[in-house]
């Protein structure tokens, strides 16, 4: 069992839904990144992680801009994962880095999954990368006891959300819309009814992403889902903060309210 899967299993014993915070390597800066990291580990129940890269398909504005600030400074994958292994000497917190496939194809499948396996990175979210075209990422991936975690829809057939069960390892990605990244006012009214078609078709933890951005919210997406992840919400945060200070008290207090709201 992976520490994802540990942690899942751990939550669900306590009857509560994953708080799964996310944020983009590189911004503002990369210590202040290191830092925020840091502090979100000690309350997410599993980090994800984003890696600056130049056509983020599945991102929206918010975090397309702090990607553009992180490749600014010349943030890339070797940079990230050098950061990510000295978090990892202090926190025990489930990683789950986010990247696309032509970066993980130029660095080489097998290296790159040793490197982030080096590093203590637990997951690999690859939007880009279809279940009918990854089988030899995922084998190297499961050969080096990195989870890979795909993504569904609400536009997703039965026959994709089948083939994305048996391909994924801790967690299954469920997007609660048909978009991009972002924070939004209101969760789709359809989201009910596309998690219980998942639910329907397997038993893995479903983590709900993509337009989550306040405590009512969460409170809402962990009455049917196992985790809840948030991203745009804490980078407008961060966006919003004056100095490192501020970033770090408006991202942990912003956490702690979700967690509330979960019932921690």
């Amino acid at each position: 069992m992976s520490r994802i899967e540990e942690r899942f299993k751990k939550l669900k014993g306590k009857g509560r839904a994953a708080l799964i915070p996310y944020t983009m390597a590189g911004y503002p800066t990369l210590n202040g990144s290191k830092r925020i990291i840091e502090a979100l580990a000690e309350w997410g129940d599993i980090i994800e992680i984003g890696i600056p890269y130049s056509d983020p398909l599945a991102d929206g504005a918010t975090i397309q801009k702090a990607s553009v600030v992180a490749l600014s400074q010349g943030i890339k994958t070797p940079q990230v994962l050098e950061m990510i292994a000295d978090i990892r000497r202090v926190t025990d917190t489930p990683f789950v880095i986010m990247t696309y496939y032509n970066a993980i194809y130029k660095y080489g499948l097998d290296v790159f999954a040793k490197a982030v396996a080096g590093v203590g990175v637990d997951g690999v979210i690859i939007p880009d990368l279809p279940p009918e075209e990854a089988h030899p990422w995922c084998s190297v991936a499961k050969a080096n006891s990195i989870d890979t975690i795909f993504l569904l829809a609400p536009t997703s057939t039965e026959d994709r959300i089948r083939k994305v069960a048996s391909a994924c390892c801790g967690f299954i990605y469920c997007v609660s819309l048909t978009g991009v990244t972002g924070a939004r006012e209101a969760l789709s009214i359809t989201l009910p009814q596309f998690i219980s078609r998942v639910r329907v078709l397997t038993d893995k933890p479903l983590a709900i992403g993509f337009g989550i951005s306040s405590p009512e919210h969460a409170r809402e997406v962990a009455k049917i889902a196992d985790g809840v992840i948030i991203g745009s919400a804490l980078i407008d945060l961060i966006d919003k903060a004056k100095d490192e200070r501020e970033q770090i008290a408006s991202v942990t207090g912003f956490v702690r309210d979700i967690l509330a709201a979960l019932g921690r």
